[in-house]
């Protein structure tokens, strides 16, 4: 991973510190996590109002810079190692985060009222001893009900309600009621409720729609190239915690089945850099097919299959029908056998 020069990061701060706050476009985030070392961390927008990836440099643990924003935006801070930690900025404001790298999940983080919001919820929970979900599930619709005008409302739904196996619509919908119309403008708001109501597109027995990504080479991938195959695309990144775990499943799913003419796989990545994805590639020695766009959140399989939370998969059949979505590994074995 590319690091920087030292000289390069200590002028960095002297300069941020002198300009940053006085820019009212930027906000400033600084911190110190004991343990991270050196590193190179994503910052990735929540939705459209902050639609780029930047980077904060970290050395021996410590990183600051200015980000550009021009209102009040959700952003997702990406470790190293997948954990994925949101922060909320705003122009002018300083945001400080502190913690331990063997704990990313609970960093503390301040700087304005939403981060200082979310530092307390997920203290709260990091307290409790095992909760069940629907422990937490009760404490962060408390939350969002107490809270109507925060932006870490959206992300308790977000994270809480909508990115589970069986989302209830019914429940988001009453938790979504009571939030001031600010907060239902937003661009991430309206994403969830959109991507909810289109679930039942990707339904079973529906067509599965054209999607389209590029391989290592620059060629094009499309699902039709599978023709007569059972074909199972699985959406992940490089930087997921989760997706790297599944591609352990799925290498085993692979071993079994590589013979198999009738099925076939294919893994879409979400990332943005290239390097990453094809490292990962490497290091989770996935054999089969693999394509990525370089676009993350922007990319075609992700637009045209509703997703809102990887990894993902949907097992399509040789007519280029939905067999099932996020279908256990076991079930897809019998799937392709029965049939």
């Amino acid at each position: 991973m590319r690091r920087l020069p030292l000289i390069s990061f200590f002028l960095g701060l002297l300069l941020a510190a002198c300009g940053g706050e006085d820019n009212p476009r930027v906000a400033r985030v600084e911190g110190e996590i004991e343990g991270l070392g050196d590193d190179t961390l994503l910052v990735v927008g929540m939705d459209r109002l902050f639609d780029r990836v930047d980077t904060l440099i970290v050395h021996d643990g410590r990183f600051a810079d200015t980000i550009p924003v021009d209102t009040l935006v959700g952003v997702r801070l990406l470790f190293g190692d997948g954990t994925d930690y949101p922060l909320y900025l705003d122009r002018r404001q300083r945001i400080r985060i502190s913690g331990s790298a063997d704990n990313l999940r609970a960093l503390q983080v301040d700087g304005n009222l939403s981060n200082e919001e979310q530092t307390a919820f997920l203290a709260e929970l990091a307290a409790l001893p095992a909760p069940s979900d629907t422990a937490v599930q009760r404490r962060a619709a408390d939350f969002i009900r107490r809270h109507p005008a925060s932006l870490v409302s959206l992300w308790l739904l977000e994270r809480y309600f909508v990115q589970v196996p069986e989302p209830d619509l019914g429940r988001i919908d009453s938790l979504v009621e009571p939030l001031v119309g600010d907060l239902k403008d937003r661009p991430l708001a309206n994403e969830l409720m959109t991507l909810l109501e289109d679930r039942d597109k990707l339904s079973k027995g529906r067509s599965f729609p054209f999607v389209q990504t590029t391989d290592s080479l620059g060629k094009r991938i499309t699902r039709t190239q599978f023709k007569d195959q059972y074909i199972l695309v699985h959406v992940w990144a490089s930087w997921d915690e989760a997706s790297r775990a599944f591609n352990d499943s799925l290498r085993a799913l692979h071993r079994r089945q590589k013979r198999n003419k009738d099925f076939a796989m294919l893994g879409v990545s979400l990332d943005t850099d290239r390097a990453m994805w094809l490292d990962a590639v490497r290091r989770d020695t996935l054999e089969w097919k693999q394509g990525c766009d370089l676009r993350g959140w922007d990319s075609d399989v992700v637009k045209r299959c509703y997703i809102y939370e990887i990894p993902f998969s949907v097992l399509v059949n040789p007519r280029g029908r939905v067999v099932g979505v996020n279908l256990p590994l076991a079930q897809v074995e019998e799937e392709i056998k029965e049939d």
